[in-house]
């Protein structure tokens, strides 16, 4: 065999992995130099309608791999069971059987209290990108490589070139599963899912036909196009050099498809050893819940990965966890499905908002949002409770005059959220064109979705046990739910600027007083001797705080006497002598 120099790849670096959902993050490049860069979105397993029908609709699309299982086969997963007993994993107080969330799932084989831990999946039986040997070594050290190629010629390549964690990961399953019967983990793989739920399965034209409305249209196709780019990256710098060692006929780009689809589905983070991301056999069979606050880590003290119970369960109850606030298109991307309209708390829409090139500043703003990250357009997440006080910010540079051009940074600033404190937010002389701004770019949105969902009627629904499903009708069933999910979300968004915008221009001081339902700052208004003085909210009921003000601005006296004629309980006129 060649040897050559140790090289660090830098294998399509513009890859990002979704980011965890324990502990929100900047997403970073998937595939960096380094493994522990890398980000992660753990498993989110729930079933919901769409996903029950959509394995065989798309085997139908698509051949699959000659290794792994129908979603719903017991037979693999307790052939799973028998041989993690075997080989060190204690007994269980949950049994895997089919259930009506998820296919197959762990239920209590007896009574679980609440803060009870679960699972104890001792390390041995965890697939890592390396040994953990260094992170648990205060409390038992490991001496056996968590990862231990059967084929070691293969895995001595691999660490050679330095390849990233999830691309090593990747390879490591196809070569793996390749060797079947042979390989350690052959009861694992042949437990996995043939066919992982993912859009990485759908075609370029179903995403443009199905997802155009969408935000996450964009998202799956950089996701399909990253995973593409890391495959032919690794085929010409690797696996091209040593086809004894990557025959073309394991090492394609359809079993790549299949590995990246378990990884986003079925890797997880454990923050206790050092963020290492993993591949936990019998715990990612937990399907999830989202009533649920339980996550998958690494215990010190029973030196195994465990969740503790935040509820109890009752022998023969489904047991869940939490894969984290994924919005309805996330769902979708990673997993395949879309729950029901209203039932995903965590729920989101990707709002995009540009600077206008017609603008006299556009090229001092721009300036302004590239020194700190930004650029022209920008998405900021909308939830039915609110929007963010970035795109309030980033609002406000948009409709800013070129007489306020001292303010560019500090705005850009604020929309990017990386200032050291919270922002300061108070422009209330731009207020009204920034909403009316936030409402232009809302309703056009609204009108995309209406578009699509208008020439979607036709489709017909897919009931939740059709195993003989249309690809095609599945597909537009899962991209009308998902529309429509974000589609309520900027109807609400447009209730709440209408009305606000409306008092606004009525005079109505309530109209300072609506809190904008931003959810890391909220504000109120009072009139102070004839100011607009913005209050924190927590100032609201003590109107002595009259150091609270942070900016105010003299009312016209027009402005003065419509608040004075509209003026209502919730109005509120001091004396710049109060006490």
């Amino acid at each position: 065999m060649a040897t050559s120099t140790t090289t660090t790849t830098a294998l399509h670096p513009q890859f990002r992995p979704p980011s965890h959902p324990r502990a929100p993050r900047q997403l970073r490049p998937f595939l960096s130099s380094s493994s522990s860069s890398s980000s992660v979105r753990p498993r989110f397993s729930v079933r919901a309608a769409a996903a029950s029908a959509s394995a065989p609709a798309q085997r139908e699309a698509v051949a699959g791999v000659p290794w792994g299982c129908e979603i719903e086969s017991l037979e693999s997963a307790a052939s799973l069971e028998r041989w993690l007993t075997a080989s060190g994993l204690p007994e269980q107080r949950l049994a895997l059987e089919k259930v009506d969330i998820g296919e197959r799932g762990l239920v209590a084989l007896k009574n679980v209290r609440n803060g009870e831990k679960l699972l104890f999946v001792p390390p041995t039986l965890v697939i890592t990108a390396d040994s953990v040997e260094m992170i648990i070594q205060s409390v038992s050290p490991v001496t056996t490589p968590l990862m231990e190629w059967s084929n070691r010629e293969v895995g001595d390549v691999m660490k050679r070139y330095s390849v990233p964690a999830w691309p090593l990961l990747a390879t490591y399953l196809i070569s793996e599963a390749s060797l079947e019967g042979s390989s350690r983990w052959s009861s694992y793989i042949d437990a996995l899912p043939r066919q992982p739920y993912s859009l990485l399965y759908w075609t370029r034209t179903e995403i443009d036909a199905y997802l155009a409305a969408s935000p996450i249209r964009e998202r799956a196709i950089s996701r399909i196009s990253d995973v593409i780019g890391t495959y032919n990256d690794l085929r010409d710098r690797i696996f091209s050099k040593y086809p004894d060692l990557f025959p073309e006929k394991v090492y394609t780009m359809e079993n790549f498809r299949w590995s990246f689809g378990i990884l986003f589905s079925r890797l997880v983070r454990l923050e206790s050893m050092d963020g290492k991301v993993a591949l936990v056999p019998w715990a990612d069979m937990l399907n999830h819940s989202p009533e649920v606050d339980a996550f998958l880590d690494y215990d010190k003290s029973s030196q195994g990965i465990v969740f503790t119970t935040d509820r109890s369960y009752q022998p023969g109850e489904q047991v869940f966890i939490s894969y984290g606030k994924k919005s309805s298109g996330e769902l979708l991307l990673s997993y395949g499905f879309v729950p029901k309209e209203g039932t995903n708390p965590n729920d989101s829409v990707e709002f995009l908002v540009s600077l206008n090139k017609s603008d006299e500043c556009y090229k001092e703003k721009l300036q302004a949002l590239k020194k700190h990250g930004l650029s022209e357009s920008e998405s900021f997440p909308l939830r039915v409770t609110g929007w963010p006080v970035e795109l309030m910010a980033y609002a406000f540079l948009v409709v800013s005059p070129p007489e306020m051009i001292q303010c560019f940074e500090e705005m850009a600033v604020a929309a990017s959220n990386k200032g050291s404190s919270k922002p300061a937010l108070n422009y209330p002389e731009l207020d009204e064109e920034a909403l009316q701004f936030i409402l232009d770019c809302c309703e056009s949105s609204i009108k995309k979705y209406t578009k699509y969902l208008e020439g979607a009627k036709g489709s017909a629904e897919v009931s939740i046990n059709t195993k003989q499903a249309n690809r095609t009708l599945l597909l537009k069933q899962l991209a009308r739910d998902l529309c429509i999910s974000e589609r309520r979300i900027l109807y609400r968004s447009q209730y709440i600027l209408r009305r606000r915008l409306r008092d606004m221009r009525a005079g109505d001081a309530r109209a300072f007083a609506l809190p904008v339902q931003f959810y890391r700052w909220t504000s109120v208004a009072v009139l102070c001797d004839c100011y607009f003085v913005p209050f924190a909210r927590t100032r609201y009921r003590n109107m002595k705080s009259l150091n609270a003000i942070e900016k105010s601005r003299k009312l016209t006296e027009r402005e003065v006497e419509n608040i004075r004629t509209h003026s209502g309980s919730s109005i509120l006129i001091l004396s710049s002598n109060a006490s």
